[in-house]
């Protein structure tokens, strides 16, 4: 990069950080996105440590519902599975998910899509978290009583919750004009 270059970045991250910060939204978003990440690492640690459930494999708990203790090494429903390379891969995809989200996150204006992209954030940050710290993601929750055949986890819900919340925003306003479009200055 040239010296102007580097100059225009730290000018723009500069810009952009003086916006977010002073966005009340985004500050709640990054609370709620840390909420959802704890939520998470404290189930899955209960599941692990105090309920046992690497040990036991499968607690039954109804027709429909069981905590069953899977490793996912791979993405979503196990899709990727591999060796350090997926894991690597992953890992990287997950930050830039995360580091993007947060970037948009501060520059959003509406409640709906801030809450969406902060249990986005949360949740890939909560399965990142297990990627990089035992190489696998701790999976627990089985419906499989309801014909569901994948064992997820709290981020797992969180993240396609948030994808529900950004679709039900993006319906919400899908007649009204851009911030861009109309002119609004959002300073």
């Amino acid at each position: 990069m040239s010296k102007l270059s580097n100059i225009d970045l730290k000018n723009r991250v500069a810009a952009w950080w003086g916006k977010a910060k002073s966005n009340r939204l985004f500050r709640l978003g990054l609370f709620g996105a840390v909420v959802v990440l704890i939520t998470d690492q404290l189930f899955k640690y209960w599941i692990v440590q105090v309920a046992r459930l690497p040990a036991l494999g499968k607690i039954e708990i109804s027709g429909i519902f069981d905590f069953s203790y899977v490793e996912n090494y791979g993405a979503s429903f196990g899709m990727l599975a591999g060796g350090m390379l997926s894991r690597i891969l992953l890992s990287l995809v997950s930050t830039g998910v995360a580091v993007g989200l947060i970037i948009w996150l501060g520059q959003l204006r509406r409640p709906v899509a801030v809450t969406g992209v902060s249990f986005i954030i949360g949740g890939a940050l909560g399965n990142l978290y297990d990627r990089v710290a035992y190489g696998y993601v701790v999976d627990f929750l089985d419906f499989s009583g309801l014909m569901f055949p994948w064992v997820f986890n709290v981020a797992d819900m969180a993240i396609n919750v948030g994808v529900a919340f950004l679709i039900l925003d993006a319906w919400q306003t899908r007649d009204k004009p851009t911030e861009a479009s109309s002119g609004e200055n959002t300073k």
